[in-house]
């Protein structure tokens, strides 16, 4: 049955891939490596910023150390915190859905975003304490579409569980995302999945057990049975 739900973060509560987008591109021109919108949505749209990076810096065959690496981390971050603080980004539905599932189940974060990113949306958004645990970039080494976020966020509820109530199971979570890569790592990690298409369509989420175009649509009683029955 359903008892904990695990979010992805960019593209699923937060409306802020076209900003991520955009510093990655300013962060990148800087040392003269192009990107384009295509480029970003089509192959590296999934990736934490590290991977990202490398990803990007490979595919124009330039080097790309961890101190590199860091480097265009720490100046996207700067400036990607700069924007979120002057504009909030979150998506319409996101804070009802969000408040009627904590009233249901057990909720999780599970991002390739970084922690001080996440909490000031979340704190902004008002639904911060809606959310039992956090997984974020800083606590994991591998990226989606690996598994280790959803596994790691799976261990933290479970080391939040009180001692009388049964430990959760991978197949009591559903995940929610919007990336093929996120889709994949949550199947890794033995979880349902629910696909939002904000950033691919429909037809691109198609490994996942359910689709829809927003969290407004969703009951979630109905698609729990549906999904565990």
């Amino acid at each position: 049955m359903l008892r904990a739900i695990v979010f992805d973060f960019d593209g699923v509560v937060a409306d802020n891939e076209p900003i991520h987008f955009t510093m990655f591109q300013r962060v990148l021109s800087e040392i003269g490596v192009p990107l384009t919108e295509e480029q970003y949505y089509t192959r590296y749209v999934g990736f934490d910023d590290k991977g990202c990076f490398a990803a990007v810096l490979s595919a124009h065959a330039k080097p790309a150390p961890k101190d590199t690496i860091d480097a265009l981390v720490a100046r996207k971050a700067r400036a990607y915190l700069e924007h979120i603080k002057r504009h909030l980004v979150i998506f319409p539905g996101v804070r009802e859905f969000v408040r009627e599932a904590a009233g249901r189940c057990r909720l999780a974060i599970a991002s390739g975003a970084l922690r001080q990113e996440i909490e000031f949306i979340l704190q902004e958004a008002g639904i911060r304490k809606e959310f039992e645990h956090i997984t974020s970039a800083e606590d994991v080494t591998r990226g989606k579409p690996d598994p280790e976020a959803y596994l790691h966020a799976l261990a933290a509820l479970n080391r939040k569980t009180f001692a009388d109530q049964p430990g959760l199971e991978a197949e009591d979570c559903l995940v929610i995302e919007d990336s093929i890569p996120g889709i994949r790592a949550a199947h890794a990690a033995g979880m349902k999945v629910l696909a939002v298409a904000n950033t691919h369509t429909i037809q691109d989420l198609h490994e996942a057990e359910a689709v829809c175009h927003s969290l407004q649509e969703i009951n979630l009683p109905e698609l729990a049975q549906r999904l565990w029955r």
